[in-house]
Parts: C-alpha cells; sequence; structure tokens
C-alpha cells in the first residue's frame, strides 16, 4: 500500500480527490478536466487507490471510482490531533482571506 502524503502531494491527484468527494466517476469522466493523457489519469488514480483513498467498482466494462470516506476521515482525525481547535480557525481564516481576495 502506497503513502497517502505521497499520494496527496501532487496537485492533480487532490483535485481528483475533491472531484471524487461529489460523486463516482470513471476515469474518462475525470479525464475530460485535465489537459493531460487518459493513460496519465489512469496513472493519478492507481497511484490513489494503492493509496487506499479511493475505491473502484467494476460494472460490466467500467470502472467506476469514488473517495474513501473512511480514509479521508482517518486523515482528517490525524490533523484535528495534531491540531485541535485550530484546524477549526485555520478554515475560518482561510475562508476569509479567499473573501478578502475575491473582493478585489
Amino acid at each position: 500500500m502506497g503513502s497517502p502524503w505521497k499520494a496527496m502531494a501532487d496537485d492533480s491527484r487532490r483535485e481528483i480527490l475533491l472531484m471524487l468527494r461529489k460523486k463516482e466517476m470513471t476515469p474518462s469522466q475525470i479525464s475530460k478536466h485535465f489537459e493531460f493523457s487518459f493513460p496519465a489519469v489512469s496513472t493519478h488514480l492507481k497511484i490513489l487507490k494503492d493509496a487506499d483513498l479511493i475505491k473502484e467498482e467494476k460494472l460490466g466494462k467500467n470502472r467506476f471510482y469514488s473517495l474513501n470516506n473512511a480514509k479521508s476521515i482517518e486523515i482528517l482525525k490525524f490533523f484535528e490531533s495534531m491540531w485541535g481547535y485550530n484546524l477549526k480557525s485555520l478554515k475560518e481564516y482561510l475562508e476569509n482571506k479567499e473573501k478578502k481576495i475575491a473582493r478585489k
């Protein structure tokens, strides 16, 4: 099993995780959101799957990928144990900063 931390170090893989948070998708649906090749998307999905960050379900010829919620909660708990209440403060700080930038 690969490291979830290494898997999440890549911007494209983090974007894939955010997309899969909303709904399950096929590799071809995911590839439409990126400018790189279909094999590159497959490589990113393999890395995320090996890190147990996503789940794969085969239905006929199609493979559907979804976020592994259990692993996501495990990672969230790690950050909460590390920063506790400060994690909520960090979220509020970042949201306020984004609002200020959007107003400019």
